[in-house]
């Protein structure tokens, strides 16, 4: 770190000299990295179901307690495959809050998405705006739990149980999180996760359905592609959806290691929230409708009327100390050029996700910061609010 004189946007030296991330990217050393690869080389055997995907699909259905994890290329095919093997129709309701690739998924399946706002404080969809939502052509509800929370899966379920409608999750990013003490994983009809670099279970890309429905596996498994499943099962379409056994070989590796990484994240989580509690404008989005999370992201709300600064200023000033916090979910999906006219036909409004696409921002976790960093990126956010005025003067030069 360098010797600070001021915030670097009004003239000092950037605080870090290396980019502190948002993203996990928690890797494991490269002994063990090493002693992998080189198994895959003896074997010769890199694709296609191989030994380490068997193990890390065992392993996996262990871990999330349910019959059955298919792992993918990535979360997006997962969810891509998961929305054509449960052979819906229609229209699918989706929180307007989330990435992009969720509603990307269900457009690319041949279906509508139908925007749903999300709550103010926990981020995650409004249940009491769902039924309002539900017509004769919706036929499934796709929630996303959000920020190592979680959305409230049984009153999903009790609602689409209501109206016949099935329930799937993107839970990106709650692989390790509970509910009443059940582990994400088993609700719905499947859930759906994501193993990229910046998760929490990271196969540096990758990702898992899982489920308790045999005949969904096998769907799901004839998807990935035909040549490979256990069983004939007639399926529309196949993606190139495998994972490889170097993928395979980091998620078996980063799984032995998700608990001392799950309280690495609890840990600056902590810090975070002591630090940040007295600033004024700043609120911290706890992980929330969970017994237990994996503190997958830090995220905080900036008030710019209390702060001083509004979010996009506010990012301007960390970035320059090379803290990459990033804006998320931003402008909104309802704002894309490819969903604007599909919301637009619809009329809902989505007054917490407008606010939200421009309030919110992560902030650094994971395997490069750790409690002094988390200490300093806090005082960096309190300096900025009470240098708000010359910042903004400089920012508006």
């Amino acid at each position: 770190m360098n010797e600070k004189i001021g915030l670097a946007i009004l003239g000092g030296a950037a605080s870090f000299a290396e980019p502190i991330h948002v993203g996990q990217l928690y890797f494991p050393d490269w002994s063990r990295y090493e002693k992998a690869m080189r198994g895959i080389f003896e074997r010769q055997y890199y694709n296609n179901n191989g030994p380490l995907l068997t193990e890390l699909e065992q392993k996996l259905a262990s871990f999330f307690n349910v019959k059955h994890a298919i792992c993918v290329h990535n979360g997006t095919f997962g969810l891509m495959m998961s929305l054509e093997a449960l052979q819906l129709t229609g229209k699918v309701i989706v929180p307007s809050f989330t990435f992009i690739a969720t509603v990307q998924a269900i457009r690319w399946a041949g279906l509508t998405p139908v925007f749903c706002d999300v709550d103010p404080t926990t981020h995650q969809l409004d249940i009491t705006q769902l039924e309002g939502l539900i017509d004769p052509e919706v036929s499934a509800v796709l929630a996303v739990n959000l920020w190592g929370g979680a959305c409230k899966p049984k009153e999903l379920e009790a609602v689409c149980d209501k109206y016949n409608l099935n329930l799937l999750f993107d839970s990106a990013h709650g692989a390790g999180c509970e509910v009443d003490g059940k582990r994400l994983g088993s609700f719905g009809r499947l859930e759906v996760f994501s193993f990229h670099a910046t998760k929490m279970i990271s196969s540096a890309e990758g990702g898992c359905i899982t489920t308790n429905d045999d005949d969904l596996a096998a769907r799901l498994v004839a998807m990935r592609p035909s040549y490979a499943a256990a069983q004939s099962v007639e399926v529309v379409r196949v993606l190139n959806a495998r994972m490889s056994e170097a993928q395979a070989a980091i998620g078996l590796l980063n799984l032995q290691d998700f608990e001392k990484n799950r309280q690495h994240n609890e840990n600056i989580f902590a810090v975070y929230h002591q630090e940040l509690a007295n600033i004024p404008g700043v609120e911290l989005v706890a992980p929330t409708n969970v017994t237990r999370s994996n503190y997958q992201y830090v995220v905080v709300n900036i008030d710019e009327q209390a702060f001083g600064l509004s979010r996009d200023q506010l990012q301007e000033v960390l970035v320059a100390e090379n803290i990459k916090a990033r804006k998320y979910f931003y402008p909104g999906i309802h704002r894309t050029i490819e969903f604007h006219p599909i919301w637009l036909t619809q009329g809902n409004p989505l007054p917490v996700t407008e606010k939200l696409s421009e309030t919110c921002m992560q902030l650094p976790v994971g395997a490069f910061v750790d409690i002094e960093k988390a200490r300093r990126i806090s005082a960096i956010i309190k300096m900025a609010q009470q240098q708000a005025v010359e910042v903004v003067k400089r920012i508006e030069k």
